[in-house]
């Protein structure tokens, strides 16, 4: 007689067939939501990452920003901290507290250091579109002073005129020869601002200078003293 073959239970190689979707899919998913939330910004990562350089302190500073700007690969000078200080609108000079870190990083989507590396070449394009820049100008004016000054002090002023207008604006060099030799102590937010008005819409041969126009005493001694030592 022939040998009777076993009969196979009804749906086992549909069950085990199933299974294993099952488990793939299962699988597909975990893998799915693990880099979506690599993706997604987690306030409580931020927060931590903030808390690696503001310890028992709670506020970043200016030690632990040159740890940070070492972190991220740019000089504490680089116009980039500017801008990114911008972001966070950071109050003062050096310092970071947590509510502008969680506030400017928060905008930028960053998390952790590698976020914020990536984000490098965005935060310095953004000086190409001039409304951007000037509003990154106009805030180093209060981000640089001192509190207790309402005007910012000549050595500062410089500084953060070479930092912002120094590879753009041609007459640069000699407005700093200018500010070298003048008897002034310091630059008041007035002055600032038309600083940058000026640059941008005089030609760098004055030909088209208004010495009737409304600009500051300063940029009037500026334009004299250029004419008379050219």
């Amino acid at each position: 007689m022939p040998v009777k073959k076993k009969r196979k239970l009804s749906g086992t190689d549909d069950h085990e067939h199933k299974c294993k979707i099952t488990s793939f899919t299962r699988l597909q998913i975990r893998g799915a939501r693990q880099i979506s939330d690599d993706k997604v910004f987690s306030t409580k990562k931020c927060l931590a990452w903030f808390q690696e350089y503001a310890g028992l302190d709670q506020v970043v500073g200016p030690e632990a920003m040159e740890k940070f700007c070492e972190d991220i690969g740019v000089e504490p000078e680089n116009i980039i901290m500017l801008v990114l200080a911008w972001h966070l609108e950071a109050a003062s000079m050096g310092f970071f507290t947590k509510e502008e870190w969680l506030r400017g990083m928060t905008s930028l989507q960053c998390d952790n250091t590698e976020r914020l590396r990536s984000k490098l070449d965005f935060l310095r394009s953004e000086l190409n579109d001039s409304t951007v820049f000037k509003n990154v100008y106009r805030y180093a004016f209060d981000f640089s002073r001192d509190k207790d000054q309402r005007s910012l002090d000549m050595d500062t002023a410089k500084s953060m005129l070479a930092l912002l207008l120094g590879r753009t604006w041609q007459l640069f060099p000699v407005f700093h020869q200018f500010l070298e030799q003048s008897k002034y102590k310091g630059m008041n937010k007035d002055q600032w601002y038309n600083v940058l008005e000026f640059s941008r819409t005089i030609n760098t041969d004055l030909s088209n200078y208004d010495e009737d126009g409304a600009w500051p005493v300063l940029l009037d001694e500026f334009v004299e003293w250029l004419k008379t030592a050219s």
